[in-house]
Parts: C-alpha cells; structure tokens; sequence
C-alpha cells in the first residue's frame, strides 16, 4: 500500500510550537484565575511555568504592585506629616496671638493704673519752693487778723499748677487775693492760688496734677510777689483748712 507524504499544510506542529502556544494558555487563564482550578496533570507533560516564561511576568507584576503600594503608604505618611505640621504652626500661631493679647491687655492695665496713680497724685503749687508764710500767721495785713493760707516763697512769673485732679470753679480778679484760680478737687475739697500776675485756665476747665494754671506775680494786697496758696471746704473765702496738713495727707511734703 503506497503512503502519500504529508504537505507541510497538513503537517501536526512540532512539539516546540505546542509548549509555547501552551503556556500562552496558561498565561492567559491565570490573568482570569482559571489557572488554579484547573487539574494538574493535562499540564504534567509540559515543560515548568517558570521555564515558559510565566513566573517571571507574574513576579514583575508583583514588583510593581509591591511598588505602588509603597509610594501610596510614603504618600499617605507625607500627608499625614504634613497635616501635623500644619497643626503645629496653627497651634503656634494661636499661642503667639494668644501671648501678644495678653500682652497688649497688660500693657493697657499697667497704662490705666499709671494714670490712675497720676491723677491721684498730688504735687506741689510751686517746684522747687518753701513756705514763707505760715497758715494762721498773724498780722494786721490780713483783714481776717490771721492767715488763711500760706505762702509759696516765688518771683514773678514762676509757674503755678494745679496740685491735682479738678475743675476750675472761679479764674478772675478776686479783690484782696489779685488774679486767682479756684479749683474744685476730685475728692470734694477747694484750692485757692492768689496774686498771680497772669492766668492760664477758665472757668469749667478740667486740670490735672503738675498742669500750669497761672504764673505767680504781685496782684492784690501783698508787699511783693508770692503764691499766696489756700485749701477750702467750699469756694468761699471763710472755709478755710489747714494746708499743710492737707498737702501732706495727699503726699505732699512741704
């Protein structure tokens, strides 16, 4: 019996391009997980996956996975890095705005108290001087036969304040006394400056201790310029108290 030779057209494929077309399969399948469903023995006769190529594919992909996954989690940890520092500068912005509010409130508080103690502070009429005449002197120069007030040791033109906080009530001609000031206190009590050769208030006026009023000077009944300086329960010439003493128990040292 004569055999016809086969033609390459029908030629079985040799046993190199069936492994190969093979693991193709495999690779294939195991993209879908059928792979490792699939019974071991129709592949017993195969060559290995890893000599086919496929294992080193699949640890590739791993890798890169692997890859991924690493840059997510540094991603996420520099996120979170960064969101604790943009806590921590928030907290440090509040504290220092914080720490600036305290000190501007201290600042204000020390500033109220200075004033405080400024305006409760008295001073002498006249800088630098000394009595020259005792409260209650007497002598026939004065009407009443003995002095209301005392008298600040001053030349003409020396500065006259105010010996604390108050309003000026009279600031005019006042007949024996010249040119003089009065002024209402915080506390309720009068002072009197007389003989003053020029005024610097009016009338309604707010004053505060150490403000010049006036200049002293030689108006009036005197026998040379002075301050002639009085402390008054009321505005009125009569109602007169101890200056002394109530310069001193306002701190005063005359």
């Amino acid at each position: 019996m004569a055999f016809t030779r086969a033609t390459g057209k029908h030629r079985r494929p040799s046993r190199v391009h069936r492994t190969t077309a093979r693991a193709a399969g495999v690779a294939a399948l195991a993209t879908t997980g059928v792979v490792g469903t699939l019974a071991a023995p129709a592949l017993a006769a195969e060559p290995r996956a890893e000599q086919s190529g496929l294992t080193p594919v699949i640890t590739i992909g791993d890798s890169i996975a692997d890859e991924i996954d690493a840059q997510a989690t540094a991603q996420e940890q520099a996120a979170l890095h960064a969101a604790a520092r943009e806590a921590a500068q928030e907290a440090a912005r509040e504290r220092a705005a914080e720490a600036a509010r305290e000190a501007r409130e201290a600042k204000e508080r020390a500033a109220r108290e200075a004033e405080r103690k400024r305006l409760n502070t008295f001073v002498p009429p006249i800088t630098a001087s000394h009595v020259s005449t005792a409260y209650q002197a007497g002598s026939s120069l004065w009407s009443s036969g003995s002095h209301t007030g005392i008298d600040f040791h001053a030349s003409s033109g020396t500065s006259v304040h105010a010996v604390g906080v108050g309003t000026v009530v009279e600031a005019g001609w006042g007949g024996a006394y010249g040119n003089q000031v009065v002024i209402k206190m915080h506390d309720g009590t009068y002072t009197q400056y007389g003989h003053l050769s020029s005024i610097g208030v009016s009338v309604g006026q707010a004053v505060t201790p150490g403000q010049q009023i006036g200049l002293s000077g030689a108006t009036g009944n005197v026998t040379g310029p002075h301050l002639h300086f009085e402390a008054r329960t009321s505005p009125e010439y009569g109602s007169d108290l101890d200056p002394v003493a109530y310069l001193r128990s306002h701190g005063v040292n005359v």
